[in-house]
């Protein structure tokens, strides 16, 4: 064990000396692939108090079997194991359901909200700590979440775009379909690169559109393009 994982279990440990239990009688599945690190973790959680039966798995086959005939409380699964949404679905299927928590997720966009559009309860970051751990165990198991300020945002983030891509958008004068679409991107503050991903795009063919928004519209910056863009969808309005 590290000297930091070492430092988390006796902040844990110090925690139930202070009278803080954390769990009553916890059902957990450990699911990764890595030996070391799944059987390490699951020796670190069996000693914590209020955690009863400890199971493990090591890929989405064997974890479907023991979350069917086991139902734990809850799941903590390696975030590519949740991500073909197999082990989420068995679960999903089970009364009472088993609440899971992605371990070793990365602080992409895209992974953070990969778990969350998937039904993912909680999310442990790779740089997050043992300590850290236990305290969103104890959320997820409570029927919360806890996530950190980092995964807030970008999650804050998607659901803002998911709101403007359902909100009808005056179109801007002479623009096409798609121009209109890298518009109303450039207005959620995505770069280049960003509004290619979203689109499927190469970078150069964002900023070709780019270049003939700002030609259409007479703006001399993407800044203005914008500008004038948010003023159009608030003339309705006003």
């Amino acid at each position: 064990m590290t000297l930091s994982a070492m430092r988390d279990e006796n902040t844990a440990a110090n925690g139930r000396r202070a009278g803080q239990p954390m769990f009553t009688d916890l059902a957990l599945l450990i699911v990764d692939d890595v030996c070391l690190y799944r059987e390490g973790l699951a020796s670190v959680l069996a000693r914590q108090d209020g955690i009863g039966k400890v199971l493990t798995a090591i890929d989405t086959a064997t974890a479907v079997a023991a979350v069917t005939a086991e139902v734990p409380d809850l799941v903590l699964a390696n975030v590519d194991v949740l991500s073909d949404g197999v082990l989420l679905g068995a679960a999903a299927a089970l009364t009472p359901a088993p609440r899971t928590i992605a371990l070793g997720v990365s602080e992409s966009e895209a992974e953070v909200v990969a778990c969350a559009e998937a039904g993912v309860h909680g999310y442990l970051l790779r740089s997050e700590s043992l300590d850290h751990l236990l305290r969103l165990m104890r959320a997820v198991a409570a029927g919360e979440t806890l996530c950190s300020p980092r995964m807030t945002a970008l999650l804050m983030r998607r659901v803002a775009t998911l709101a403007s891509e359902r909100r009808p958008v005056p179109r801007a004068p002479a623009l096409t379909d798609r121009e209109d679409q890298v518009l109303g991107l450039l207005d959620l503050g995505l770069s280049n690169q960003e509004i290619g991903d979203r689109l499927g795009i190469g970078v150069r063919t964002v900023k070709n559109h780019v270049h003939h928004i700002l030609e259409k519209t007479g703006a001399r910056r993407r800044g203005e393009a914008v500008a004038n863009f948010r003023r159009t969808r608030r003339a309705p309005a006003d």
